[in-house]
């Protein structure tokens, strides 16, 4: 089972937040033998023996605090196959949120735009209307 980039990032600036707010954590996260990825395959391994489908986000990021804060964790081997689902909401910001009107605006401008051009294409002009054949 791989785990999803939004996954990988949830689960990163959770750790950063709490380092920046702990001091001793923040010793944990810069140990040389811890890194992102045996993390997220120690959470996923926990996961799959629990038998469980669902976890509070809470579960999850102490299972990615234990993988910090133990030296000799056993990560397991990578799991193939299955997937990962993050129900985790996402706040943007005002500017975030006005960005994301001005671009769906302007593409429905666009389309707009494209289909009356691509209509005034298609009318014949006069000069072809009105000719007449000779046969």
């Amino acid at each position: 089972m791989k785990a999803t980039k939004h996954f990988e990032q949830v689960i990163k600036s959770y750790l950063l937040h709490r380092a920046a707010t702990d001091e001793l954590f923040a010793e944990n996260l810069t140990k040389p033998n811890k890194n992102i990825e045996d993390c997220i395959t120690y959470i996923l391994n926990e996961v799959k023996s629990s038998g469980c489908n669902g976890f509070a986000d809470e579960e999850i990021f102490g299972m990615a605090v234990h993988y910090y804060d133990e030296d000799d964790i056993k990560i397991g081997e990578p799991i193939k196959g299955g997937q990962v689902v993050i129900n985790h909401h996402v706040e943007l910001t005002e500017e975030e949120i006005q960005d994301a009107r001005n671009n769906v605006i302007k593409r429905v401008e666009d389309e707009i735009y494209n289909k009356m051009k691509a209509k005034k294409q298609a009318k014949p002009t006069l000069n072809q209307a009105q000719q007449t054949s000779l046969f």
